[in-house]
């Protein structure tokens, strides 16, 4: 082994060394350089996490975006630094996303649904929704990214949503429009006075703090269900507002009717039963071949 290195020579020993140190210098550079974007991607993130002026339902896809944007120039600077041919991984990343995109064709879709939706914007961050297959999807939006919608529901539990399963199928906003219409039905019984019943519940309406002026309050009969009649209240509010009007106009039909001498009404009907009159049997005739044979 001792004859071994005495016959290397001096000057190749010096291109190892130079060689190591090199490289040396170039892998410390491509840490400071992974090291340094780290540093910047999240600094980056944070200040769009926090900037305000940006719409709260494009404030996470652009922290995403902004953050392994820039995590991915930097490794690719530190590959270049360490002598690795970036083309050749571009190249190699692009075969093996198509591969990816082909086995995963479910998240695809969950992406281009996600990105339909911020362009579209058929709801934002804080908007009440209802979608998915048969309406099975219900609560208020608290995060769209490019995967899946986070919702919470009205009893407080968090619901991740696929976005190809809202985008597929309708939406319905409540939250969009600015006011909103309720229609409640009442009913009384139809020995009351009907007309009666109505004025009360129309002046009731008009009364409530948070029924609009216009549209008008609307009281009318709907329907007659057996010996009951069913009178609609139909107001409209503002939607902040709409559940407490709601609540409210429940809870004070019942008393003013009551007030108004209209009674809680008690379903019946009336079972008529008809006897048919007895068959009246009558006395075989004997057969005329009978009869000549007699």
């Amino acid at each position: 082994m001792a004859s071994l290195f005495n016959h290397i020579q001096p000057s190749n020993w010096n291109f190892l060394w130079d060689a190591l140190t090199g490289f040396a210098l170039r892998l410390c550079a491509a840490i400071a350089i992974l090291w340094i974007g780290w540093w910047i991607a999240r600094r980056v993130g944070n200040w769009f996490a926090r900037q305000e002026s940006i719409d709260a339902t494009l404030r996470p896809i652009m922290r995403d975006t902004s953050l392994w944007g820039v995590r991915l120039v930097a490794i690719v600077g530190a590959l270049s630094q360490i002598g690795v041919q970036t083309a050749s991984i571009v190249a190699v990343l692009g075969a093996a996303g198509l591969a990816i995109g082909l086995a995963l064709q479910g998240t695809l879709q969950n992406i281009a649904a996600g990105i339909m939706l911020l362009l579209l914007r058929p709801f934002k961050v804080g908007d009440s929704i209802e979608g998915g297959s048969g309406a099975s999807v219900a609560g208020t939006v608290e995060e769209v990214n490019l995967f899946t919608t986070r919702l919470t529901k009205a009893d407080g539990i968090c619901e991740y949503v696929p976005n190809s399963g809202l985008w597929s199928n309708s939406i319905r906003n409540y939250s969009r429009n600015p006011t909103r219409r309720l229609d409640l039905e009442v009913e009384v019984s139809v020995s009351d006075d009907t007309n009666r019943a109505i004025d009360v519940l129309r002046k009731l309406a008009a009364a409530e703090p948070h029924v609009l002026a216009s549209p008008e309050p609307q009281v009318m009969v709907s329907r007659f269900d057996d010996s009951t009649a069913v009178l609609n209240i139909r107001v409209w509010s503002n939607i902040d507002t709409f559940w407490d009007m709601r609540w409210s106009l429940a809870r004070k039909v019942r008393q003013a009717l009551n007030d108004a001498q209209c009674a809680l009404p008690l379903r019946t009907r009336e079972l008529h039963i008809v006897q048919a009159p007895p068959v009246q049997s009558t006395p075989q005739s004997t057969p005329p071949a009978a009869q000549r044979s007699a």
